[in-house]
Order: C-alpha cells, then sequence, then structure tokens
C-alpha cells in the first residue's frame, strides 16, 4: 500500500514539474521579442481572433498564430481584442501586442486641407483620402478652415467635413470679434468674401495685410477690386481654371468678375486661412489702390495710377524678356 502511494506521489511530483516546465516555456514565448523588424501600421480587422492573427502574421508582427490565439485565450480576463490601425514596435512581444490591441490608441492619421482650395477641391481631396469612409457633399464654398485634422481609420468624410466648418465658424467668430474699427465691412460674411479674395492674390504671408489694405481702401472709395482670381472663378464655374485669362473673361458681365461689379461677389471663391482672415480684419496702415506681379514672386504697390502704370509697365517688360528667352 505504502509503495503504490509512493508511486502515486512520485507521478504526481512529475507531473507538476512537467506543468511547470510547460509553464515557464509559455511565459518565455509570451514575453520573448517578436519578429517585427522595424514599427509597423497594421490595420487590424474585424472577425474574431483568427482573422486578428491572420492580418498580424501577415504584418510580421507575430510569427505563430496558435501561439497568439492560445495567449489571447489565456489573457481574455483582460480584455476584448479590438478592431481598428495600430502601431506596433519592432520586436513587440506577444504580450506587447495583446496590450495594444486591447488599450493602445489606435493610429492618429491627419489631413491637411491646404489654403486657397475651392469647394469642389476640398470635396475631391476627402473623396481621394484612402482610409476615410462614406460620401461626402460640396461644402459650401470658403465654409471649411484650411487646418490639419486629426482622424483614424474608418472615420467618416462628411463628419471631417463638418469638423472642418466648425473650425470655420468659430474662428471666424473669435477673429471678427478682434477686428479693427472702421473696416467698410458689415458683417462676418463680407469678411469671409474678401478673404478668400487674399487668399487667391498672394502666397507671401508678409504681402496679405497690404492686399487687404488695397482692397478695403477701394471698397471705400467706391471703386471696383478689380481681382482676377475672382474672375478666373467666373470663368470655370466656381471651379478651378487651367488656363490663362482672357479679354473676354474679363468683359464678360458674372457677379464674380469684379471687374464689372462694384463691391465685394456675392460668395467665396476658395477657403480661405487664419492669416487671410486677420489680414482682413487688422489689415496694413497704407492708402495703396493698386499693385502688379513684380516679377519677383510678390507685387509693386501704388497709391496713384500713374505710378500703378509704371509699374505695370515694368510687370509687361519682365513677361516679354521670359517670352524671348523661352523661344531661344
Amino acid at each position: 500500500m505504502l509503495r503504490a502511494i509512493r508511486r502515486l506521489l512520485l507521478v504526481l511530483l512529475v507531473l507538476g514539474a512537467l506543468a511547470g516546465v510547460g509553464a515557464w516555456q509559455a511565459q518565455r514565448v509570451y514575453r520573448a521579442p517578436g519578429p517585427l523588424a522595424v514599427p509597423a501600421q497594421v490595420l487590424v480587422p474585424r472577425g474574431g481572433t483568427e482573422a486578428i492573427a491572420a492580418a498580424l502574421l501577415k504584418a510580421g508582427v507575430i510569427e505563430d498564430g496558435r501561439a497568439f490565439a492560445a495567449a489571447a485565450l489565456a489573457t481574455r480576463g483582460q480584455g476584448a481584442l479590438r478592431a481598428a490601425e495600430f502601431a506596433f514596435p519592432a520586436g513587440a512581444s506577444l504580450e506587447q501586442v495583446l496590450a495594444i490591441l486591447r488599450e493602445g490608441r489606435p493610429v492618429q492619421r491627419r489631413l491637411t486641407i491646404p489654403e486657397g482650395l475651392t469647394a469642389r477641391q476640398v470635396a475631391s481631396l476627402l473623396r481621394g483620402t484612402e482610409g476615410l469612409t462614406g460620401e461626402v457633399p460640396v461644402p459650401e464654398e470658403g465654409s471649411i478652415l484650411p487646418e490639419t485634422y486629426a482622424w483614424e481609420w474608418g472615420f467618416d468624410r462628411a463628419a471631417l467635413l463638418r469638423r472642418a466648418q466648425a473650425a470655420m465658424a468659430r474662428t471666424l467668430a473669435e477673429i471678427w470679434a478682434e477686428r479693427a474699427e472702421g473696416l467698410p465691412l458689415a458683417t462676418p460674411r463680407e469678411a469671409l468674401v474678401l478673404a478668400s479674395i487674399v487668399e487667391r492674390e498672394t502666397a507671401l504671408p508678409e504681402e496679405r495685410p497690404r492686399i487687404a489694405a488695397v482692397f478695403l481702401n477701394r471698397l471705400r472709395r467706391g471703386m471696383p477690386l478689380q481681382s482676377d482670381p475672382t474672375v478666373a472663378y467666373a470663368a470655370a464655374e466656381g471651379g478651378a481654371l487651367e488656363r490663362p485669362l482672357t479679354r473676354a473673361d474679363l468683359d464678360r458681365d458674372h457677379p464674380f468678375n469684379t471687374y464689372r461689379i462694384r463691391g465685394l461677389p456675392p460668395a467665396p471663391i476658395a477657403a480661405p486661412g487664419v492669416a487671410a482672415l486677420r489680414a482682413v480684419t487688422r489689415p496694413a496702415q497704407t492708402d495703396d489702390l493698386y499693385f502688379v506681379a513684380n516679377g519677383e514672386g510678390g507685387h509693386a504697390f501704388a497709391r496713384t495710377l500713374e505710378e500703378h502704370n509704371r509699374n505695370v509697365a515694368r510687370w509687361r517688360e519682365i513677361e516679354r524678356r521670359r517670352a524671348d528667352s523661352a523661344q531661344r
């Protein structure tokens, strides 16, 4: 009897030792560095542990789908595995991988909407951005704030558009509240319209307040703005004109042709950024009424028509020389 008991105890000791070795081996696999050579972003799909393991195997994050499934099952009390885009560090262990899937923050993607895009261009940008979902309408012209927006894979395009529109409404209200006194602008909407013109007139930040001042001075005097970008917007029927302006464009009767109408056009022509909005509400102090390209990426400004005509003559001579050089 004693011999049988001793044998049973021996068997139990052996089994216990084997179980300990197995547990030790499992812990070693669980915490050992994984196969991923460099950090990687992986789109983790829905569909349960098997689908997740397949995606991680394909991306090289794990090397054994069965070990991953076993580890996920053994630690299921720590939470469910989530479907999203996650970033995994090089050499991530199964323990780290599972922690990321349960507690990690999904990858924050970023979309930059540049200043000066038309509403159609903004909609096209959103439609062409991989990872966003759903349809998106063409927004009201000038209603979105050009900015960089963070989002996660699978985010709704229309929701991102609404976020950009809310940012514009908030920013415009704040900037309008801080405007200079005596502006010939009656509403935030008028400031938005003029800012869109300023945005399209120059890419130089330092010029925006001065160009805004020229337009404001012309508004005060009842002079037409004579802004080429408004004519281009009219010629492209709200799109982006991909050809030079013609005399027919300048002579065309159109609500956006500021060579033919006085005052502001009826709506913005593009999405102005914060700098352009600030320029029209806090313009430079100047008596300038005219500007023309100076051949160096900026503009030459003038207070009188005589001075402006001289600047125009210089610009035309620059254009002529460039045309001659291109033909040689």
